[in-house]
């Protein structure tokens, strides 16, 4: 598969999340819009991983701490899914842990509870 531009990239991931939340609206569980998500980034021919692992490298082992990630894309960009009333700090701070960890310099924090998805959107870059 061809490597796309970084932006390009992002935009796309985006449109793909804002086509799920208009097709399927607020109010639903974390795991529908996951799976949901999952398919329309295939349909885009957007290479990803789901509920992918992340150990913790400490003093030269990987320990398994039970980090999981939502959605990890084309290696670059890590999605973090949420379906809560807000968005608040330990949401961020669980998606730049991941991110840290997993070295992506960029990440979306996506709350799929809000009437238009732009309010339920943040992006990180490290």
């Amino acid at each position: 598969m061809k490597k796309r531009e970084f932006s390009n990239l992002s935009n796309t991931v985006i449109g793909c999340a804002i086509e799920v939340h208009k097709t399927l609206g607020p109010g639903l569980l974390e795991s529908t819009y996951q799976r949901c998500l999952a398919h329309e980034l295939k349909i885009n021919q957007i290479e990803f991983k789901i509920e992918h692992s992340l150990p913790v490298k400490y003093k030269g082992i990987y320990l398994d701490i039970g980090y999981k990630l939502d959605l990890i894309i084309e290696s670059e960009i890590i999605l973090e899914l949420k379906t809560v009333e807000q968005l608040n700090g330990i949401h961020e701070a669980q998606l730049l842990t991941y991110m840290k960890l997993a070295n992506i310099k960029q990440g979306f924090l996506i709350n799929f509870n809000v009437k238009l998805l732009k309010q339920g959107l943040k992006s990180f870059v490290l």
